[in-house]
């Protein structure tokens, strides 16, 4: 049996040896880096503008949700509303046929 020289008493391997965990050539080491740049700066802008921001009071809030739910229960009683008038109308032109 063979050893490892590499430690005292460990049997060789045979067969194909593992491929090496490839590094990264340094020519794609300065992209990554200038990414990470990128993407810090993103970041810290993203923070610069969200503190710039005039955030709704809570009165505002409730106002334009209340607002919204009025709108789409009064969008969707007209559109109830226009589909029965449709219904009507094309079922008195057919003579009531379906």
């Amino acid at each position: 049996m063979k050893t490892n020289p590499s430690r005292s008493g460990a049997p060789a391997r045979s067969g194909p040896s593992r491929p090496q965990a490839s590094r990264p050539t340094p020519s794609r080491t300065p992209a990554r880096a200038a990414n990470a740049v990128r993407t810090q700066e993103f970041v810290q802008g993203v923070i610069s503008e969200m503190r710039r921001v005039t955030w709704p009071s809570r009165e505002e809030w409730v106002g334009a949700t209340l607002l919204t739910l009025a709108l789409v229960i009064g969008v969707g009683v007209f559109t109830y509303l226009c589909d029965l008038l449709f219904g009507w109308v094309f079922t008195f032109l057919t003579g009531g046929a379906r």
